[in-house]
C-alpha cells in the first residue's frame, strides 16, 4: 500500500488541488482573483523552465544518435505519424458533424477590435520559422523557430566529431539539469494548478450553457470518443495489449496536467516522465515529444474542423462541398503545426481560417468563443497524443 501511495501521490495531490480549485470556482468566484496569482506564478516558472528544456532535449537527442540512418528513420517516421494522426482526427470530426448536424447558429454581432497585422504573408512565413535576434529564440512565442534552431544545433554537434565532444557533453548536462529543475517546479503543481483551475471554472463555466452548446457538445463527445478509442488503437498498434495497459497507466498524470493548464507546452514534463515509465528510449521521446508539442495537435485538428463548420453555419454556406472539405483539411494540418503550445494559442489558426475562406467579420467572434471553450479537451488531445505518437514511432524505429 505504501508503494502504491508513493507511485500515485503526485496524481492524488493534483486531483485534490483541482477538486478544491473547482469547488472554489463554483462556490466562491469572488475569491478567485485573490488566488489566481499563485497559479500564474506557477505557470510562469513552468514556461521559463520548459523553453531551455526544449532546446537541450531536442539538440541532445539529435547529437547523441549514433547512426545517421537511425536519425533519418526517426525523423521520417515521426513526420508520417504526426501527419497521419492529425488527418485521422480531422476526418473523424468531419464524419461526426456530417452524421450529427447542428442547426443554424446566430453569430455574435460583436466585432474584434484588435488591430489586424498588416505584415505581408511573406513576412509572416519568415516569422514562423526564424527570428531576427538570438535572444528572441528563447520565447515560447517562437517555439517553431527554437525547434528548428535546436534541430540544426544538434545536427552540427554531430557533424563536429571529436572537436564537438565538449559541446555535446554540455547539452547533455544541460538537459539533465533542466529536467531536474522541472521536477522541482512540478512539486508546486497541486497548488498552482488548483488555483488556475479555479479561475477557469469561475470564468468559463457559465459560457458552456450559452448559444454554442450544440457544437461544443458535439466536440466534447467526439473528442472523448477519439481520446479513448483512437489512442487505445494507436497504443495497441505500438505494442499490443501491453501497450494499451502501459499507456493508460501512465497517461493519467499528463491528462490531468493538460486539463488543468490548457497548455500542451506546460504538459511536456509530465509527458516526458510518462514516456520514460512506458519504456520509450530517450533518443525517441526527447525528440518526438518536444517537437510534437508544437507540430502534433490532434485536439487542434478536431477543433479547427468544428470552428470552420460553425463559421459556415453562420454565413449559410455548404461546409460539405468537396472543395471546402479539402481546403479545411489543408488548413487543419497547417493550424495544427503553427498553433503554439500555450493557452489559447489557436487564435493564429482562427485568423488564418477566416482569411483563407474570406469569411465576414461576423464569423470571428463565434470561432474565437468556440476555440476558447474547447481548449481544455483540445489540450488533452494535443498533449497526451504526443505520448502515444512516441510509442508509435518507437514501434517502427528500434534505437
Amino acid at each position: 500500500m505504501k508503494e502504491v501511495l508513493k507511485n500515485y501521490s503526485g496524481i492524488l495531490l493534483l486531483l485534490l488541488g483541482i477538486t478544491i480549485g473547482s469547488i472554489i470556482g463554483i462556490a466562491a468566484p469572488a475569491v478567485v482573483d485573490y488566488i489566481k496569482p499563485s497559479g500564474d506564478i506557477f505557470l510562469n516558472l513552468l514556461f521559463v523552465s520548459v523553453v531551455p528544456l526544449v532546446f537541450f532535449a531536442v539538440s541532445n537527442s539529435i547529437a547523441s544518435l549514433e547512426q545517421q540512418s537511425k536519425f533519418g528513420r526517426i525523423i521520417l517516421t515521426m513526420s508520417f505519424t504526426f501527419l497521419l494522426f492529425i488527418l485521422i482526427a480531422a476526418i473523424f470530426t468531419i464524419c461526426a458533424v456530417y452524421l450529427f448536424p447542428v442547426s443554424s447558429i446566430s453569430g455574435s454581432s460583436e466585432m474584434v477590435t484588435e488591430t489586424a497585422n498588416q505584415d505581408s504573408w511573406g513576412n509572416r512565413i519568415v516569422s514562423f520559422f526564424t527570428v531576427g535576434e538570438f535572444t528572441e529564440l528563447f520565447s515560447r512565442r517562437n517555439m517553431l523557430a527554437l525547434l528548428i534552431f535546436a534541430f540544426l544545433t544538434g545536427f552540427a554537434a554531430r557533424k563536429a566529431g571529436e572537436k564537438g565532444q565538449p559541446f555535446r557533453i554540455f547539452i547533455a548536462s544541460g538537459y539533465e539539469v533542466m529536467k531536474e529543475l522541472l521536477l522541482l517546479i512540478m512539486k508546486l503543481a497541486p497548488i498552482g494548478l488548483g488555483a488556475y483551475f479555479a479561475y477557469q471554472v469561475a470564468t468559463l463555466g457559465p459560457q458552456l450553457f450559452g448559444f454554442y452548446g450544440k457544437p461544443l457538445g458535439l466536440y466534447y463527445i467526439a473528442g472523448i470518443i477519439y481520446f479513448l478509442v483512437f489512442f487505445s488503437l494507436y497504443a495497441f498498434m505500438a505494442n499490443g495489449r501491453n501497450g494499451v495497459k502501459s499507456f493508460w497507466t501512465n497517461a493519467i498524470y499528463p491528462t490531468l496536467t493538460a486539463l488543468s493548464t490548457c497548455s500542451s507546452f506546460a504538459t511536456m514534463p509530465a509527458n516526458l516522465q510518462a514516456a520514460s515509465k512506458i519504456g520509450i528510449p530517450n533518443s525517441i521521446a526527447n525528440l518526438v515529444i518536444p517537437i510534437g508539442t508544437t507540430l502534433h495537435k490532434n485536439g487542434s485538428s478536431m477543433s479547427s474542423i468544428i470552428k470552420i463548420y460553425v463559421a459556415f453555419l453562420i454565413i449559410g454556406r455548404d461546409f460539405f462541398e468537396p472543395s471546402n472539405l479539402l481546403l479545411a483539411l489543408g488548413i487543419t494540418v497547417f493550424v495544427s503545426i503553427v498553433a503554439g503550445g500555450i493557452p489559447n494559442g489557436g487564435y493564429i489558426g482562427e485568423m488564418l481560417m477566416i482569411s483563407v475562406y474570406k469569411l465576414p467579420q461576423e464569423a470571428i467572434p463565434a470561432v474565437m468563443i468556440i476555440g476558447t471553450l474547447v481548449d481544455p479537451l483540445a489540450t488533452v488531445l494535443n498533449a497526451v497524443g504526443d505520448v502515444v505518437a512516441a510509442m508509435f514511432v518507437n514501434r517502427f524505429v528500434k534505437v
